[in-house]
């Protein structure tokens, strides 16, 4: 998986994989429309931004996003646009869901992945100052 994004100026392969949940635990996902509708708005948010969904899967009270973005955009800005986004459209398109203030809690887990160890990098790392 040698997928290196490219822009005028950087090379990355960032790998970001994200869960967050809705505030209560509200299990929203029972409902196949909801689960669809907050697909089709993070697939819009991420064409936007230029980020590439690698996976993206819900159960009943919680979603795993595991995304490929360029390093313009942080983990944090990348969870206020889609949990912003879907948000305010999900509680605008669905009337049992209009009530709440905000569709998410304001938490997530977010990890990197990449398709070289740490270990790898560390070794690499600590190798440098050896080379002549």
């Amino acid at each position: 998986m040698d997928n290196y994004r490219r822009t005028a100026t950087t090379v990355s392969f960032i790998h970001y994989h994200f869960v967050f949940c809705p505030r209560y635990r509200k299990k929203i996902f029972l409902q196949s429309d909801v689960e669809i509708r907050f697909k089709e708005l993070v697939k819009d948010v991420c064409d936007e931004l230029k980020i590439e969904i690698i996976a993206i899967e819900t159960d009943k009270d919680h979603t795993h996003l595991f995304l490929n973005a360029l390093p313009t955009f942080s983990p944090a800005d990348i969870m206020a646009k889609i949990k912003g986004v879907t948000s305010k459209k999900l509680r605008e398109e669905f009337k049992h869901l209009a009530h709440l203030p905000s569709l998410w809690t304001r938490s997530y887990f977010v990890s990197t992945a990449g398709n070289v160890s740490s270990e790898t990098i560390k070794r690499y790392v600590e190798q440098q100052k050896t080379r002549g």
